[in-house]
């Protein structure tokens, strides 16, 4: 539908671009909103520097990386080290606040509004900011969730108690070789509920919230709404920058809206339907509540 080629940055002054937002979000029968990594980024979740350095400081002087990432990639000679590893890093992302209450403040915009968000991002943050579940697919998997490396089955499995204990007991970068997950089907490891390959698990809470995003734009569509997307890349567009382009051409009513420093465009062939905000999320959004 729309050419590569035909990007636009959109011009017009930041403020406003907040003020046309502002007054579509305030006008909008619905709003969509599709988050990604960029979003936590301005919440504060880093995974290099200072915070690298604060949880995995020990780690950086062993294996030689220096970001969260390639940690969660490195090949760890035993499963115990891996669990250390994974363990703490799934609490700091996933069971500890985030730094800055960009959620929340979120949340806030458009809690009194028809809404649904879908996101690649695992963090738990929009359940933790009080976004209500049955209003949220998140489609790359959770960090809360272990399921079966296989897997022998479409099933994961909290792993809250299991993460605590392992951070808990933890010594020299190990964790107890009692406390290793298995799946408790067919005894296989478990591993993190993400998206990673052809082996990620979509459990009957995945299919639910996926059916419920579809019927929330189907029984939208043509009304006046809002695609607000906001800190969503290229790794994986498929997901929700492109769909949100193609639901905006296919709507005349509709506003897509792309708040993201440095990645923000659209085609042109929808210019005139959309809000391109290359700046701060958390600016933009302070400047939303403040109007």
């Amino acid at each position: 539908m729309f050419s590569r080629m035909s990007i636009s940055r959109s011009t017009g002054t930041c403020s406003a671009k907040i003020k046309r937002l502002q007054e579509v979000l305030h006008t909008a029968d619905a709003v969509v909103l599709g988050a990604g990594a960029g979003l936590s980024a301005a919440a504060g979740y880093s995974y290099s520097g200072e915070r690298f350095e604060k949880y995995f400081s020990d780690f950086a002087a062993k294996y030689g990386f220096h970001d969260m990432y390639t940690g969660g990639f490195y090949p760890y000679p035993t499963p115990e080290e891996h669990w250390a590893y994974w363990s703490r890093y799934i609490f700091i992302n996933r069971y500890l606040d985030a730094p800055k209450p960009i959620y929340n403040e979120l949340l806030a915009l458009v809690k009194d509004k028809d809404y649904f968000v879908i996101t690649t991002n695992v963090d738990h943050c929009f359940q933790k900011a009080g976004i209500d579940k049955n209003r949220l697919f998140y489609t790359q998997g959770d960090y809360g969730l272990f399921q079966c490396s296989v897997p022998c089955r479409q099933e994961t499995f909290d792993n809250e108690p299991a993460i605590r204990q392992m951070l808990k007991r933890q010594k020299d970068m190990r964790i107890p070789t009692e406390l290793l997950p298995f799946c408790p089907h067919c005894g296989k490891p478990l591993t993190t509920n993400l998206r990673a390959d052809d082996k990620f698990a979509e459990d009957e809470g995945w299919h639910k919230a996926a059916e419920r995003y579809e019927n929330f734009l189907n029984t939208r569509r043509g009304k006046k709404l809002l695609f607000l997307e906001l800190g969503v890349g290229y790794n994986t567009p498929v997901i929700i920058k492109y769909p949100f382009w193609r639901m905006t051409a296919l709507n005349a009513q509709a506003v897509y809206a792309c708040i993201n420093r440095g990645e923000a465009f659209c085609p042109q062939e929808i210019e005139e339907q959309s809000i391109i905000l290359d700046a701060d999320i958390g600016e933009v959004l302070s400047a939303l509540a403040e109007r």
